[in-house]
């Protein structure tokens, strides 16, 4: 077994949440008087966290109250708006029987995190669930890389990342840990290539042959 500990992002690795997502800036959008956008205008805000993404969008004195605004539309509608990726469910029992610790390195909040892996019932293969905190201490990934590497009991070389964004594959290389992007999610192969990784992927069941 070369790795010890498998981190999962959520949003574009686990689940699509496009939908949920998008509709939810855009009625942060709405409440600051801007013209909704199109859906697939919008997916390049998903990975990055809220709060920078909001700065770019309308300003970074409107950027918190946005943040809000959103998750009031997001914690009750929002969050169930996704589905589940094909294989997934499958694969992560597969690595849970193989005695694979499984955690997550979620740029959403924690508490969002557990509820959409509880929606799924892919909560009980997790060991550690780890976001971001609301309060926006805790957002960059490698912050919140830190803060699940500090649960586990496991050296960085028996530690591997798997998601989307280049947001995975960056945060992972300031923890020294390698990196697998998939490119089913928001990130583009071209887009990943540039960045450190040992492997890119087209469907999550090869993870098990990387492994």
């Amino acid at each position: 077994m070369k790795y010890k500990v498998i981190l999962f992002d959520l949003d574009g690795t686990l689940t699509d949440p496009q939908l949920g997502i998008c509709q939810c800036i855009n009625y942060a959008l709405e409440h600051f008087d801007v013209q909704p956008k199109p859906l697939n205008q919008l997916t390049k805000y998903i990975g990055p966290p809220l709060l920078d993404s909001f700065a770019e969008m309308l300003g970074e004195d409107k950027a918190a109250a946005a943040v809000e605004k959103y998750r009031e539309r997001f914690s009750v509608t929002g969050l169930y708006e996704n589905e589940i990726y094909p294989n997934v469910a499958e694969t992560l029992a597969l690595l849970h029987s193989k005695g694979y610790i499984l955690c997550t390195a979620s740029s959403k909040p924690q508490i969002f995190v557990e509820k959409i892996l509880k929606h799924f019932d892919i909560y009980k293969y997790f060991t550690v669930v780890g976001g971001a905190s609301l309060d926006g201490k805790i957002c960059e990934k490698e912050d919140v890389i830190q803060q699940v590497l500090a649960k586990v009991d496991a050296d960085c070389k028996d530690v591997v990342m798997v998601g989307d964004t280049r947001f995975d594959l960056i945060g992972a290389d300031k923890m020294n840990l390698d990196a697998i992007g998939v490119t089913y999610g928001f990130g583009a192969r071209e887009e990943l290539s540039g960045y450190p990784h040992i492997a890119l992927i087209d469907d999550i069941t090869h993870i098990v042959n990387l492994l």
